[in-house]
């Protein structure tokens, strides 16, 4: 008998929107050098230090005694009041009817876009961007249209009247991060006031990725759409404790949204995850609670750091456009000659013992740029700053 896979054609691919997704490009570069300790790494994005010991201690009680059974699917009550008490410290007045705990940022904004976006929707975003941003929709079959920040002696900007012109009215979504991942732009109250008007007046949902608000240099909480949003408009914002609270390996964030939405993403989240697991639970509930010193101290140590790389830069004649961010916790720098990102920064693994995130993966805006972290120690980031400029002084780009 032959085999019959000689004699029957079979398809055993994935469909289409999610064949076509974009492998990261991160993960291509930090694959070339992970494992190796020669390689400083400022590649992905997340702090330097671990959870805070007691945060820590509060999963381990709660695993001995015995909280490893599923939970309500939005989540524990006493962490969402939590989180609905923290969000109405910085934002306009929110209650526990308004959060879902999620299993992670990342799938808040997931279970945000599966309970808004269908095939052939049509999704604006801000770029350059976080590429999840701009893929989750397009797994949902949705068209992604793309305005770029511009650049100029400010630093990054946002083009008002370019995004206005974007949002038409058979817009369903605006997906924004501020402040952003990579370029560490914020946008302006002015900004978010104007656009809210304009998205109300033509039913268009904001979801706003909104992990780095808390690390924001101007204040307390960077200005936010939630400052301004009746509870009950169309403006979802997803969070996370991944970077606030250092625990990014956790994978614990909240979504909080209208409370005609929260019943459709409860069922989403019974659909995906079911719910997240109650010790984790637990310790974000503590992080959260008690955790507010730690928040000011990493703020604080940021803030530093990002003066710090700053100022080190500015001294490599070939570094360009590497504006001082107003939030998050990179630097989105250009340099002469580098219009090649993704080999650059191959090369500068291979040939300077130097890992950063190449700008293209953070979309075609991003191309000639690259991300570097900058939650380090000073001495970690001297380094670096050495070894780019060794590398740069000795290497041809072309």
């Amino acid at each position: 008998m032959s085999d019959y896979t000689t004699n029957i054609a079979i398809d055993a691919h994935a469909r289409a929107a999610v064949r076509s997704l974009r492998a990261s490009k991160i993960r291509e570069v930090a694959n070339a050098g992970m494992g190796n300790n020669n390689v400083l790494a400022f590649w992905f994005g997340e702090p330097d230090e671990p959870t805070l010991k007691e945060v820590r201690s509060v999963a381990i009680e709660s695993l001995h005694a015995g909280d490893t059974f599923y939970v309500q699917t939005l989540g524990l009550p006493s962490l969402r009041e939590r989180i609905a008490d923290y969000v109405s410290t910085f934002h306009k007045q929110r209650t526990i009817n308004n959060i879902a705990v999620t299993s992670s940022g990342m799938s808040a904004l997931m279970l945000a876009v599966q309970a808004l976006v269908g095939h052939g929707d049509r999704v604006v975003a801000v770029t350059p961007l976080w590429p999840n941003l701009v893929e989750i929709p397009k797994i949902l079959g949705a068209q992604v249209t793309t305005v770029s920040l511009g650049f100029d002696s400010r630093g990054w900007h946002l083009d008002l009247d370019k995004l206005l012109d974007a949002l038409t009215p058979g817009t369903k979504v605006l997906m924004i991060n501020s402040p952003n991942n990579p370029t560490g732009w914020s946008m302006s109250a002015d900004d978010q006031r104007v656009v809210l008007a304009h998205c109300r007046k033509h039913g268009i949902w904001i979801i706003s990725d909104d992990v780095y608000e808390r690390y924001y240099f101007d204040g307390a909480c960077a200005p936010s759409f939630m400052d301004m949003a009746d509870p009950r408009e169309r403006v979802v914002s997803c969070n996370s404790f991944s970077k606030t609270w250092l625990m990014t390996g956790w994978r614990i964030g909240w979504i909080v949204a209208p409370t005609t939405l929260l019943g459709d993403i409860g069922n989403l989240i019974e659909y995906n995850t079911s719910c997240a697991p109650a010790f984790v639970q637990h310790a974000a509930e503590y992080a959260m609670v008690n955790g507010e010193e730690s928040v000011k101290r990493t703020v604080d140590r940021l803030r530093n750091a990002r003066d710090h790389l700053a100022s080190g830069l500015s001294r490599i004649p070939r570094v360009q456009n590497a504006p001082v961010p107003a939030g998050a916790m990179y630097s989105f720098l250009k340099i002469d000659g580098v219009d090649d990102s993704l080999q650059f920064c191959k090369r500068l693994v291979s040939e300077a013992g130097l890992g950063l995130a190449p700008g293209i993966a953070f979309g075609p805006e991003g191309e000639g740029y690259l991300r570097w972290c900058f939650a380090s120690s000073h001495e970690r980031l001297d380094e670096g700053v050495r070894r780019l400029s060794a590398f740069l002084n000795r290497s041809s780009l072309t």
